[in-house]
């Protein structure tokens, strides 16, 4: 008998009335509007216009998820194109399925293309969104649970998930390895890890994102190791290890190229926000002169008033020094008339 677990949701759909609010999009929904918010802090806080990451965004976000559903499309045909299965399902995307690694190179394409769009480098807008990127996994992952789905192998420990049974796709009851929410923990730690590593070390041109790349596949080759789901073997291990595996290898040799080419970080992230600035101060000029003119004239007049000041008090001196004289010299006279 399990005394502690984790329980799973009885059901992925809640009901606004008519309207069907499915917990797998809701988690990704709200992850994406995450990674654009800390994203756009980022980028201001780097120099860059307030929006832009919004905007390139509108081209990162579709992409990514529809390069996402091919990726796991295309590595779990089977489920989509076999006999006594419906090729439709494949375009279900709120019943789950989404591949981090079509996700990310899709989005990093769309990317490219809204900032070739706005004359920007990729490189230091992905250093931006690179926490807020594993801050939406974190929360995405959560979907898994409302679905019932990627869980890990069966286990008996305090924070075990609890499965329901589900004959139609093979589902079996019990208590299996939270491997979702391992993901998610994992996915906040390497967020935080990328914005400390960024504040104290300045990363630039890509180094924090291939940070969060690569900190990123070294948990994931582990808790796909946990995975009981279907999954295509290479060589005794799951294919996504093994792409774990070479997108960690292809991260770490961008960091190393990316320091010994440019090291530290950019000047400017986007010409357009420099462009503002210098208007802004530009238009600013004309006040600030005005300003130092009055300045200088309402000291010249304080001047002035201390310099008549000081000549009152000088002349106020001298005329009291010659009574002081005079009366000197009256005083020894008076005893001379006295003593005749």
């Amino acid at each position: 008998m399990d005394l502690a677990y984790i329980p799973s949701p009885s059901s992925g759909v809640i009901y606004l009335g008519p309207i069907p609010l499915r917990g797998y999009a809701f988690c990704i929904i709200i992850g994406v509007f995450v990674a654009v918010w800390l994203g756009g802090r980022r980028w201001v806080a780097r120099g860059g216009q307030v929006g832009t990451v919004a905007d390139i965004a509108v081209w990162a976000v579709p992409f990514g998820l529809v390069g996402g559903r091919l990726y796991h499309v295309i590595t779990d045909y089977e489920l989509y194109f076999t006999d006594g299965r419906d090729w439709v399902d494949a375009f279900k995307i709120w019943e789950g399925g989404l591949g981090i690694w079509g996700a990310i190179a899709m989005g990093a394409l769309g990317a490219w293309i809204g900032c070739r769009r706005r004359g920007i480098p990729l490189p230091a807008y992905a250093d931006a969104v690179a926490p807020g990127i594993a801050f939406a996994q974190a929360i995405g992952r959560w979907g898994n649970w409302f679905n019932q789905e990627l869980y890990g192998k069966p286990t008996d420990v305090p924070w075990a998930l609890k499965i329901d049974a589900d004959p139609g796709i093979g589902r079996v009851a019990g208590t299996y390895h939270p491997t979702f929410l391992y993901e998610s923990l994992w996915c906040v730690g390497v967020a935080l890890l990328v914005i400390w590593a960024d504040r104290k070390f300045r990363l630039g041109h890509g180094r924090a994102f291939a940070l969060y790349v690569a900190t990123y596949t070294v948990g994931r080759f582990w808790w796909e190791a946990l995975r009981v789901d279907t999954a295509h073997h290479v060589l005794g291990m799951r294919l996504n290890q093994w792409t774990a595996i070479a997108v960690f290898l292809a991260a770490v040799l961008c960091f190393v190229i990316s320091a010994k080419k440019a090291p530290g970080r950019e000047e400017v992230v986007e010409p357009a926000a420099v462009a503002e600035a210098e208007e802004g101060e530009d238009r600013g000029e004309p006040a600030r002169a005005e300003s130092g003119e009055a300045e200088a004239e309402a000291k010249g007049e304080a001047e002035a008033k201390a310099g008549t000041k000081a000549k009152s008090e000088a002349k106020a001196d001298g005329e009291a020094e010659t009574k002081a004289e005079a009366k000197a010299e009256a005083g020894p006279a008076e005893p001379a008339e006295q003593s005749k």
